[in-house]
């Protein structure tokens, strides 16, 4: 038996088409019907006029009902009847029934052998016509005719039958198309009536039922990636920890993040984002086998949830694929997007029986790895959750001291080379952690920039520096550094000028450090808020120069007043042969020709100061010759400076070609 579709919509369509058929049917039927009932009457009709008018008509029926030959005259007769078109055949029975004369297409005879017609009997005893309609199957006869016997009565007794033949095919043919026409007509008011309400409903509901399977799907899937989203990831790690049979088997859940995945929206817009989270997606999809589950949690976070494994080994090795393939380069209209990606690795049930626990011990090891430097795989270690509880307090301390303002700067004393001359501090921004330490910079830093509150600082950190220099004598500078998270945010340049304004400091006096980080970008919002800067007198710094890998192509795009040679080369000294040495000779020559003045960081040692006196270095800062302090203990240190002889620094005039600019005036090198 055939079964009827599934699908509503099918059935429904099916039903009306049925629907349509049936009226067509029926209509046909009784059409049909209709047209041969009215086709007998109007051919019976027919035939019995045409018999009544040959009886009228031909004078000597009696003679030859009696076997005579009709007269010249009903020959005539005869012969012009017959070419009248729809009468086709003629019989005259005499009164006992029998055949006496017959006029078809062919002749106009009297028969030869005579043949008995019950009909022409019944006409003369009843003395009423007899009409019959018949297909026809003779030989000679047309498809559809009418036959009638008219009984001749003459002064009161019949002497004759008259039988006519009429050819009413064309007539029923006629009546046929009509009545198909009218049935076609019908059939299309009757499909228009209902067809356009069905194909209205049909359509609504196709519609639904789409939008309905869209809401299913988006129910348990990511709408950018159409990844599982973390409530089918959930469902789908539970089912597969309920199938687990320890201890053979195992699975491994792979938790990852991109690695400045913020900067790509910063710099290439949300598009470019998308771009990028897609086309991870479709890696994804591609490097990982049929029965492992990829999910997108939310944001640039993805999980791929890797089902029998067999050994630590093999972990490792599909986490390299991952990696391998989510490094390639993605092209952006014209751009290339180069991102990586950190991954933390959990296994069940070494390291969770549940999916919480889970999922929460590969958050970890992303944690971990993302702290040991970004761009690596981490597996769980148990001392994580330590780590974990660690990192909440800390976030807590931070947001904390944001909101109650309760960091502390520090300030470390910058130098002069040649003279030993107090040019200036650095601000350095302090806060102490629950065990009453101070917590380290590099890790300060990168958590107050997770939890969005870098910009907060960063203001407050301007704004206390500055508030604290304007106290000091009016040769001394403040240097401040100014994280890629602050451009982000909004106009720094505004941010600066405000400052500077509340706090009456003057423009040259104060020192922005920017990272070589900022301007991988090379956005045009950047580099305008940079030249607002440098037009208000501030003096730009790039800092940590020599440690990114194309620090040297941003000498030239914009005007440094400064560069700060990275410690690790100072560290460097003594222990890499003549290299670091030859580098910090060849980066202070480079900052004479291009007219900025070169510190280099991290001296902490007779023997590195001693270095630089050689090597004609500007400024220098470190250790030894002074480690961060308390705002309370500059006046101290500013004192000393001066006991020393030390005398306010106007100018630096150590170029071997040229004039060089004042030092911390923040004017424009002339020409």
């Amino acid at each position: 038996m055939l079964q009827l579709a599934k699908s509503p919509t099918t059935r429904a369509l099916a039903i009306l088409a049925f629907g349509f058929v049936t009226v067509l049917g029926g209509s046909w039927v009784i059409a049909t019907t209709a047209v041969d009932v009215a086709m007998v009457q109007i051919s019976t009709t027919t035939a019995q006029n045409w018999a009544q008018y040959i009886v009228a008509n031909a004078t000597d029926l009696e003679h030859i009902a009696s076997g005579e030959r009709p007269s010249a005259a009903s020959m005539v007769f005869f012969e012009g009847a017959k070419r009248a078109g729809q009468v086709f055949r003629y019989e005259i029975f005499n009164r006992a029934g029998y055949s006496q004369l017959v006029a078809d297409k062919d002749r106009i005879a009297l028969v030869n052998i005579s043949e008995f017609s019950a009909n022409a009997a019944r006409a003369i005893k009843t003395g009423q016509p007899v009409m019959e309609v018949m297909e026809g199957t003779r030989t000679g006869f047309p498809e559809y005719f009418a036959r009638a016997y008219v009984p001749v009565i003459v002064d009161g007794r019949p002497i004759a039958v008259v039988a006519a033949y009429v050819d009413q095919t064309a007539q029923r043919d006629a009546a046929y198309q009509a009545a198909l026409i009218a049935v076609i007509a019908i059939s299309l008011l009757t499909g228009l009536a209902f067809g356009v309400p069905g194909l209205a409903w049909y359509f609504s509901t196709r519609q639904k039922q789409q939008a309905d399977r869209r809401i299913r799907f988006l129910a348990h899937h990511d709408m950018l990636t159409e990844l599982y989203n973390r409530d089918q990831l959930i469902e789908k790690l539970d089912a597969a920890l309920a199938d687990l049979v320890p201890p053979g088997d195992c699975l491994a859940v792979h938790f990852l993040d991109i690695d400045h995945f913020k900067e790509v929206n910063d710099t290439l817009g949300h598009d470019g984002g998308d771009c990028l989270l897609q086309t991870i997606a479709e890696r994804l999809r591609a490097v990982t086998r049929l029965g492992d589950v990829v999910s997108r949690l939310g944001g640039d976070e993805f999980v791929v949830m890797q089902t029998g494994i067999t050994s630590k080994q093999e972990v490792e090795d599909f986490s390299l694929r991952l990696t391998t393939a989510l490094a390639e380069p993605v092209r952006f209209k014209e751009q290339e997007i180069s991102a990586t990606v950190s991954v933390g690795i959990a296994l069940a049930p070494t390291d969770g029986t549940t999916s919480e626990r889970l999922l929460k011990s590969a958050d970890l090891a992303l944690y971990k790895s993302k702290a040991d430097g970004r761009n690596r795989v981490c597996f769980f270690a148990p001392e994580m959750d330590a780590d974990l509880m660690n990192r909440i307090a800390l976030e807590r301390v931070i947001r904390d001291a944001v909101e109650h303002e309760t960091f502390e700067l520090h300030f470390q004393p910058l130098y002069e080379v040649a003279s030993r001359r107090l040019l200036g501090f650095e601000a350095l921004l302090r806060l102490r952690g629950p065990d009453g330490e101070f917590i380290p910079p590099m890790t300060l830093i990168p958590i107050a920039e997770d939890i969005r509150v870098i910009g907060k600082i960063g203001a407050w950190v301007l704004k206390e520096a500055c508030r604290t220099a304007v106290t000091w004598p009016n040769y001394l500078t403040v240097a401040v550094n100014l994280s890629p998270s602050q451009f982000a945010l909004g106009s720094v340049s505004e941010m600066v000028a405000d400052t500077l304004l509340e706090t009456g400091l003057e423009a040259h006096r104060l020192e922005l450090e920017i990272t070589e980080t900022l301007l991988l970008g090379n956005s045009a919002s950047t580099m305008d808020e940079l030249e607002k800067l440098k037009a208000m007198g501030v003096v730009i710094v790039m800092d940590d120069f020599g440690t990114g890998y194309s620090s040297l192509s941003y000498l030239w795009r914009f005007p440094f007043d400064k560069i700060k040679i990275d410690r690790s080369f100072v560290q460097g000294l003594g222990n890499s042969g003549h290299n670091a040495e030859t580098v910090i000779k060849t980066i202070i020559a480079l900052g004479r020709e291009l007219d900025m003045h070169v510190t280099v960081e991290g001296v902490e040692t007779a023997k590195q100061a001693s270095f630089l006196d050689a090597a004609n270095g500007d400024q220098v800062q470190g250790f030894f010759f002074g480690r961060p302090m308390p705002a309370s203990d500059i006046a101290a240190e500013i004192l000393a400076s001066s006991s020393r002889g030390d005398e306010p620094v106007v100018a630096l005039a150590k170029a071997k070609k040229g004039t060089r600019r004042p030092v911390g005036t923040g004017a424009s090198k002339a020409g």
